[in-house]
């Protein structure tokens, strides 16, 4: 849609699909957007605790 900026709300939306299609780094990348774009800190240590740092699953993999 012309002329629409996207909020936290369209970015974490985007980062869901992400994580649903199996784009883990795409998907944490979106989260952080939508975390800085949210005003409650609490919400968006939330929002980042929901999509963890790609790296850091490799490591629990290991």
């Amino acid at each position: 849609m012309p002329g629409h900026v996207p909020d936290s709300f369209d970015y974490l939306d985007a980062a869901h699909e992400m994580a649903h299609t199996g784009r883990p780094t795409l998907a944490r990348l979106l989260a952080e957007e939508a975390a800085t774009r949210t005003e409650d800190p609490e919400e968006a240590a939330r929002i980042l605790r929901r999509f963890p740092s790609p790296a850091s699953l490799r490591l629990k993999d290991c």
